[in-house]
């Protein structure tokens, strides 16, 4: 039985569930190096893709990404320094009963895999953090936050690319561009990508 759900997405697309992050990341790789499809976009559990004509044998092809060891292969290591002065650090140590230096000192300790991509182009929500510093988002979104700002909501850590409305909760910033149209790839971090944070 497949551990696979599938579900129509429009006449030239489907919607692949699947059982968790790491089964989605390698489902989107292996169909992102198919030709004929238009896109293969990645979520949390899910990996939605579209095409132009005839598709390749999809289901075939997830079912054969999961059974190949390969396809867990770890995507690039990257290092991102922080400096862990957001507005929100005092509120968080708070709530998780830690001081606002064991904030800082769990959000790097952790090593951090990107599950997927969203909200703003270069936006990686970061999965693997502390289990202590899950936190809620803010109860009031802020209409502005400033790009390259650190953040907790729920089971995942991210940084805001570019200046922004958002409700997460702020705990540092950093200086490293998550995205630029003018590289290639303009975003720094991809999904299965592992993401360390260290003090600036």
């Amino acid at each position: 039985m497949s551990s696979i759900e599938v579900r129509d997405a429009g006449e030239h697309g489907v919607l692949f569930e699947l059982p968790d992050n790491a089964a989605a990341v390698r489902v989107a790789r292996e169909l992102a190096s198919q030709a004929g499809l238009i896109d293969v976009v990645p979520g949390h559990r899910t990996v939605l893709v579209t095409w132009d004509d005839e598709p390749p044998e999809l289901i075939e092809l997830a079912e054969a990404a999961l059974r190949d060891d390969q396809a867990a292969a770890k995507g690039s290591s990257v290092e991102i320094p922080v400096r862990y002065d957001g507005p929100d650090l005092k509120e968080v140590a708070a709530s998780t009963r830690l001081s606002p230096e064991e904030v800082a000192a769990r959000h790097m300790a952790a090593e951090y895999a990107v599950g997927f991509l969203g909200f703003a182009p270069g936006f990686a929500y970061l999965l693997g953090g502390d289990e202590r510093l899950q936190v809620e988002r803010r109860a009031e979104p802020r209409a502005l936050v400033p790009a390259g700002s650190v953040a907790l909501a729920g089971p995942y850590s991210g940084i805001y690319p570019r200046e922004s409305p958002g409700g997460w909760q702020l705990i540092g910033s950093t200086s490293t561009v998550l995205f630029d149209a003018t590289r290639d790839p303009p975003a720094l971090l991809s999904p299965g990508d592992r993401v360390r944070f260290v003090s600036a």
